[in-house]
């Protein structure tokens, strides 16, 4: 009973802390889908230059899509006459940050932590986009795919052109296309993060904090198959560093996790080439796991437990956006599954 209780405060906790935050920045991400049309970011990418990857990186890091949700839009900008290097950082980048990613990270980890993973994030971009215009093969097979296998709605892969701003688009966008999508991801991450937090023993924290590479290792192998979004990463990173493990290994999965699945993988390998795929794999992997080093540098003197941001006594704004959240998350979750169970049926 006694472990119940402890999961449900890790989880009321880990809600509290985050809630504000994610709705903030889903509302920001509304504002942003609404302001920046998608044609805008295609005819800045059609050279193969190195200005043209760093453009390309730029326009990702605040833009609300999932690593599988950019690879329509990558797929269009290929099309569109794009390097492989401005495609390639532009899947990266993308899917690592975003809005509300970046605002819910803040309230979770601080503003060390996170203009540390935005500035990793665009430095592994632009040099897996350089290293792919200077290596890689010059064509690629072309993919245009709705990406249906992971994104659960469309607001990843629309591709509508902007027309005048209105707010009851930028709500319908943030609390209705793009909460749904997210919705599921988010839920189990949530879930995940309180169970890490309960029920990881005390000796294997100790195990991991006395030998980091194999946390490290840990993160590398659940991280690049995995599909999970930037900012239903966030819980687990954090029940990760609650449970004892470095913010170094956390920060791995935070960067490892949300740019890599099994679907990216295979679309990159396909629309873009093998030897792009290894630059892709490796620039992420070999550079999550050095500035996952560099970070537990920088931290050494910081007790890992105190860099996740969770106030003992919530306030009723957070409550009550935690109530809010939570209300959006399980009616999506639910419709979601009473969706494809009914889908299944008619079959």
């Amino acid at each position: 009973m006694e472990i119940f209780v402890m999961f449900f405060e890790a989880l009321y906790d880990l809600s509290n802390a985050m809630a504000p935050y994610i709705l903030f920045g889903l509302l920001f991400a509304g504002v942003l889908h609404e302001l920046v049309p998608e044609s805008l970011i295609k005819n800045h990418l059609g050279n193969n230059s190195t200005l043209a990857v760093i453009k390309a990186t730029l326009f990702g890091i605040p833009l609300p899509v999932c690593s599988c949700g950019v690879i329509p839009l990558a797929a269009g900008m290929k099309k569109s006459g794009a390097s492989n290097g401005a495609t390639l950082s532009f899947l990266i980048s993308t899917p690592i940050t975003g809005a509300d990613s970046i605002l819910a990270t803040y309230g979770m980890f601080g503003w060390v932590f996170t203009l540390y993973r935005v500035l990793t994030s665009m430095f592994i971009s632009i040099v897996a986009g350089i290293l792919s215009n200077i290596y890689s093969e010059k064509e690629g097979e072309e993919v245009v795919q709705e990406s249906s296998s992971c994104c659960s709605g469309d607001s990843c892969c629309s591709a509508t052109q902007k027309e005048s701003f209105s707010l009851k688009k930028v709500f319908i966008y943030a609390f209705e296309t793009l909460l749904k999508d997210i919705a599921s991801p988010l839920l189990f991450g949530l879930v995940l993060g309180a169970l890490i937090t309960t029920l990881i023993p005390q000796n294997l924290s100790d195990i991991l904090l006395e030998y980091s590479w194999l946390s490290y290792i840990i993160a590398i192998i659940i991280a690049v198959p995995m599909y999970v979004c930037a900012t239903a990463s966030l819980p687990i990173a954090a029940g990760l560093i609650l449970a004892g493990v470095s913010p170094g290994a956390a920060f791995v999965f935070l960067s490892a996790g949300p740019a890599t699945n099994t679907v990216t993988i295979g679309v990159v390998k396909k629309m873009l080439g093998i030897r792009t795929l290894y630059i892709y794999l490796g620039s992420i992997i070999l550079g999550s796991i050095l500035f996952g080093l560099g970070l537990d540098y920088i931290l050494a003197d910081v007790s890992a437990k105190n860099l996740v941001h969770i106030e003992e006594e919530a306030s009723l704004f957070s409550i009550a956006s935690s109530m809010l959240l939570w209300a959006f998350v399980v009616y999506y979750s639910t419709k979601g599954v009473l969706n494809r169970y009914l889908t299944k049926e008619s079959v």
